[in-house]
């Protein structure tokens, strides 16, 4: 059986490579040649915990290879971005590209799954789009969504522990798509139709961002009224069946900042409070923007003199390397906007940016006179509270 992934992403690579150490053999997929080498050489062009281990000994062991050009399978997994076209109206054209590109592999028995984050009635656009241009293949391969639901830093052992939501366009493409999962996962694998998992994802994503907008329209109200607001969580979730999420600097990441968005644009009457929550998180992040221009103004009529700002983080979330819709990197680049000098970028995480040079983190935090926090990363846990700076602590790190 060869199992083939198009998409060798953050999360085609960690799956694939995790299927290729169970000792089934893999071909992935990826438009980019760079990506394709790295990994034909056991390395990695993203960073994940664990993950370039595990793809070494998959290619050494010749149970994973990768190219630019499919070939025939016996399991198709598309699993490519899906981003937005015009005023957040989801951009399915990946996918369709990438089906149109195992089309002429696709044969009797064969399994496509789509795991891209999708709109509602997605998958079967695609299965309209395979039978319309392969009409023998109708009900003779089985088609099925199954989306991932992995947290980045942890990616290796949620893809195995995690239970998976699996939705056919009939039941027996749900059947064969679980027995295709059922090879890696080992946690439960509950069937369902398509369009009721493509909604899943959407819903489970929606349902943090508008927990997560709880939380930071919290922390603007502690704000106004002076009160703490990490003290204040931490008091309320002392109630049994209260539990309030961390506040931070607004939501990013190729999923919670996104996958909401995709009910908006096909719902825009129901989804009301879907609606509010994104407009919450947004506008956090230009709030956050807003108190250092504010903070950095006063610096100066105090001090006579303009403030060097280090900007703490640049990742939509802790100890990871994906700046992807991160409300950090907004937030350092509409404040820079103003002015070019006097600041001072970190990001522990990657080696390089194409638009910030980046410091390191000690020396921007011993240089720096206001020390703007945007990412909880573990390093800038490491270092000591100074009442000699200003700190903005938008992350969490000291809970001031």
């Amino acid at each position: 059986m060869l199992i083939q992934f198009i998409g060798l992403g953050y999360i085609g690579l960690p799956t694939a490579a995790v299927v290729a150490q169970k000792g089934i053999s893999v071909h992935g997929v990826d438009i980019n040649p760079h990506v394709v080498e790295t990994i034909n050489q056991g390395k990695i062009h993203i960073i994940e915990p664990g993950l370039e281990a595990v793809v070494k000994e998959s290619v050494a062991n010749g149970f994973f290879t990768a190219s630019t050009i499919p070939e025939l399978a016996d399991v198709h997994l598309i699993v490519v971005p899906t981003p937005f076209k015009g005023v957040y109206e989801p951009d399915i054209s990946f996918v369709e590209a990438a089906t149109r590109n195992v089309l002429p592999l696709l044969k009797e028995g064969d399994t496509y799954i789509i795991e891209s984050t999708s709109p509602v009635g997605t998958t079967e656009k695609m299965a309209a789009l395979i039978f319309r241009e392969r009409p023998e293949l109708e009900n003779k391969i089985f088609i099925a969504y199954c989306p991932e639901r992995v947290l980045p830093g942890n990616v290796l052992h949620e893809l195995i522990q995690n239970d998976r939501v699996i939705g056919g366009l009939n039941e027996a493409s749900t059947e064969k798509a679980k027995e295709f999962y059922s090879t890696f996962v080992e946690g439960k694998l509950y069937g369902t139709n398509s369009r009721t998992a493509e909604m899943c994802k959407l819903t489970e994503n929606s349902s943090r961002d508008v927990q997560i907008a709880f939380a930071n329209e919290l922390s603007l109200i502690c704000d106004k009224a002076g009160i703490n607001v990490w003290e204040l969580v931490a008091l309320a979730n002392k109630h049994p069946r209260v539990n309030i999420l961390q506040p931070g600097a607004g939501v990013g990441g190729h999923c919670i900042a996104v996958d909401p968005w995709f009910l908006v644009s096909d719902y825009p009457r129901e989804s009301k409070l879907i609606t509010t929550a994104r407009e919450v998180n947004n506008y956090k992040s230009f709030w956050c923007a807003e108190k250092i221009r504010n903070v950095m103004l006063e610096f100066e009529l105090k001090h006579g003199r303009k403030p060097l700002t280090a900007f703490m983080g640049l990742a939509f979330k802790p100890n990871i390397d994906d700046l992807r819709e991160s409300p950090a990197k907004y937030i350092a680049q509409k404040v820079m906007q103003s002015e070019q000098n006097n600041f001072l970028v970190v990001e522990p995480n990657i080696k390089e940016h194409s638009v910030f040079k980046l410091s390191d983190y000690q020396d921007a935090y011993n240089r720096a006179d206001i020390i703007v926090f945007l990412v909880s990363h573990d390093e800038f846990k490491t270092l000591q509270y100074r009442d000699d700076k200003v700190i903005l602590d938008f992350a969490g790190v000291f809970k001031k």
